[in-house]
């Protein structure tokens, strides 16, 4: 095989590891159609000089020094540097929104074995969080004229990513440790909160995705119908707490994993608003204030714009 077609079946195979992220080289051999002791012969020289590390992860700087066998140039390198790690937050974020979701179908219909499901998905949540951070760890050249600090917003946004799967791990683990289900009042306030939560997900990520800034106004009167909600739903459960006997300690347990459940979504929102003001920092310089959004709200009004 000549140089250029040696080259063109390791671009693939490079290819393959940074967007479809396999577990074994056999995987890569299948989905290319060719031996899996050729990807090893390919991958070798990689592997030595540190481009591919172990769980076939890319460095993505080292990777650069080596693409000019993909006659590449470095502005369209950086380029796609900076696209491919958005690729990775996109997906992640999409099977964070599936996570949740299958947290919140298990939680409706109180199935256990849906709630386990739900569980399992944190195990890919985490190992999505690993791979946006292995691939920035060396820095990701944005554009020529980048700033090493930015770089890093990426694994912010992962980490905003996984802790949102944590609070839906909340939601899951109320169906599986609880058992008595929610009355229809109560059902009705978390299905709003769901639906809520959804959303801020998918208009926050479009923000720092595509740079869509505008969002943060539909996010912010999100963040408020969040929040009364939120009041609403805690104000059932303390009202059904007082007619609960004190000596009756399960159905007292009961109404403490459900608050925890309004919690977690009220906390999916609250970083929805950090992931949209980690946006406007990433693209315009604004710097983010360290106060939490939910202690902001009470002491200043909402401005509404990154202008």
């Amino acid at each position: 095989m000549n140089k250029k077609n040696k080259n063109a079946t390791l671009k693939s195979i490079l290819d393959i590891i940074l967007y479809e992220n396999p577990s074994t080289q056999d995987e890569i051999a299948e989905k290319l159609g060719i031996t899996r002791r050729y990807v090893t012969k390919l991958l070798q020289p990689m592997v030595k000089e540190g481009v591919v590390r172990r769980a076939y992860i890319l460095d993505l700087k080292k990777f650069e020094e080596f693409s000019e066998m993909f006659d590449e140039e470095k502005t369209s390198r950086e380029s796609a540097g900076s696209f491919l790690v958005k690729d990775m937050l996109k997906n992640m974020a999409e099977h964070v929104c599936r996570q949740l979701e299958t947290s919140f179908e298990a939680f409706t219909n109180n199935n256990k074995d849906t709630a386990n499901e739900a569980l399992k998905m944190d195990y890919v949540t985490n190992n999505m969080l690993e791979k946006v951070r292995s691939s920035v760890d060396t820095t990701i050249a944005l554009n020529p004229y980048s700033e090493f600090g930015k770089t890093t917003l990426f694994s912010e946004i992962a980490y905003d990513l996984e802790r949102m799967g944590d609070h839906s791990g909340i939601i899951a683990n109320f169906t599986i440790q609880e058992s008595y289900e929610v009355d229809m009042e109560m059902m009705k306030y978390l299905k709003d909160m769901y639906e809520t939560a959804r959303k801020m997900i998918s208009w926050s990520m479009d923000a720092f995705i595509n740079e869509k800034l505008e969002l943060k106004h539909e996010i912010m009167d999100y963040e408020e119908k969040m929040h009364q909600i939120q009041k609403k739903a805690l104000n059932c459960i303390a009202t059904q707490m007082a007619e609960t006997p004190f000596e009756d300690k399960d159905r007292s347990t009961y109404y403490i994993s459900l608050s925890r459940v309004v919690k977690a979504f009220e906390r999916i929102g609250d970083i929805s608003i950090e992931i949209v003001d980690t946006a406007g920092e990433f693209y315009r310089n604004i710097p983010r204030t360290t106060t939490p959004e939910r202690f902001r709200k009470q002491n200043q009004p909402y401005a509404g714009n990154f202008e």
